[in-house]
């Protein structure tokens, strides 16, 4: 499907003649100028452009297809004025469910910046839990929720993929071993999660791949399990977002394909339709391609 905000990349090479003034024009990189193109290209299944000496020029294709993508860049222009016009009627407060980790790593990539500036009368209030609170009994307005969910009536849209990885402490590496495969887990001292937690994916699996084997930590969240694992107490499945971010934290197994899972933001069809949760879900869905690696490392 076209991504129609590759077009605004495409019109502003044209007008600027190199990737960077592009980039520059539009607030990304020139890196992120080429990767839209061609992916633009891909999808016309002709270049739209070509690079010469004094910098790129627009391909006989390219001139032909130029003033229709103004003709949408106008359209576009023309609906986010609208939009902001129903801005100023979205108002109130949005709960938003999430692991508590990923409140921190959201603020710092100034996506709330972002939403706040485009509705400055909506306030996101973040409800963090690593367990699956009801938005049907009105816990919360949204969850953006990695795993698998047992109800139906959900609606919501994939944002990126949960991968998880098997992680241990320097300093446990140097007195233990690495172990060479999942197998070798069982003579690890391995940090697990409480029994609030026993239906928690990380827990089902180290019951399978070391069952009777008692943790030697137990924890009631990830987090809790980041916090072992960096103090040496033993080795443990961790997002890779939250594990590659440690400098002190190595990757020795994986990552998890039985721990893969699908993120996503989800709410309910009833809430679907209210502007203030609307406002909030199209805006995740807008910057899926900022959320990706923050979920994923």
């Amino acid at each position: 499907m076209l991504n129609w905000n590759d077009l605004r990349y495409f019109v502003a090479l044209a007008q600027h003649g190199s990737t960077l003034a592009a980039g520059r024009a539009l607030g990304a990189d020139a890196s992120t100028v080429q990767r839209r193109i061609a992916e633009l290209e891909r999808h016309t299944g002709q270049p739209l452009v070509k690079r010469e000496p004094t910098g790129y020029q627009l391909t006989d294709f390219g001139r032909h297809m130029l003033p229709h993508a103004q003709a949408v860049a106008q359209a576009v222009q023309a609906f986010e004025w609208q939009l902001a016009v129903a801005a100023r009627d979205v108002a109130g407060v949005v709960r938003v469910t999430c692991p508590e980790p990923l409140v921190t790593r959201i603020g710092a990539s100034l996506l709330l910046d972002r939403f706040q500036a485009r509705y400055p009368e909506l306030r996101v209030e973040f409800v963090m839990s690593d367990q699956y609170l009801d938005l049907h009994k009105g816990e919360a307005d949204i969850a953006l929720r990695s795993g698998d969910t047992d109800d139906g009536a959900l609606i919501g849209r994939k944002i990126g993929d949960s991968l998880w990885a098997v992680y241990g402490s320097g300093r446990y590496l140097a007195q233990h071993g690495r172990p060479r495969s999942v197998d070798e887990l069982v003579s690890h001292a391995l940090v697990g999660l409480d029994e609030g937690m026993a239906q928690h994916r990380a827990a089902q699996w180290l019951q399978q791949i070391a069952p009777g084997v008692v943790p030697v930590a137990r924890n009631s969240s990830v987090l809790g399990l980041l916090h072992s694992v960096k103090a040496g107490v033993g080795l443990a499945p961790l997002p890779t977002a939250l594990g590659d971010a440690e400098p002190e934290l190595e990757k020795v197994l994986g990552p998890i394909p039985e721990l893969t899972r699908i993120w996503r933001v989800l709410t309910t069809p009833e809430l679907r339709k209210s502007p203030r949760v609307a406002a909030f879900f199209d805006f995740i869905v807008d910057e899926i391609d900022t959320l990706r690696p923050i979920i994923t490392g």
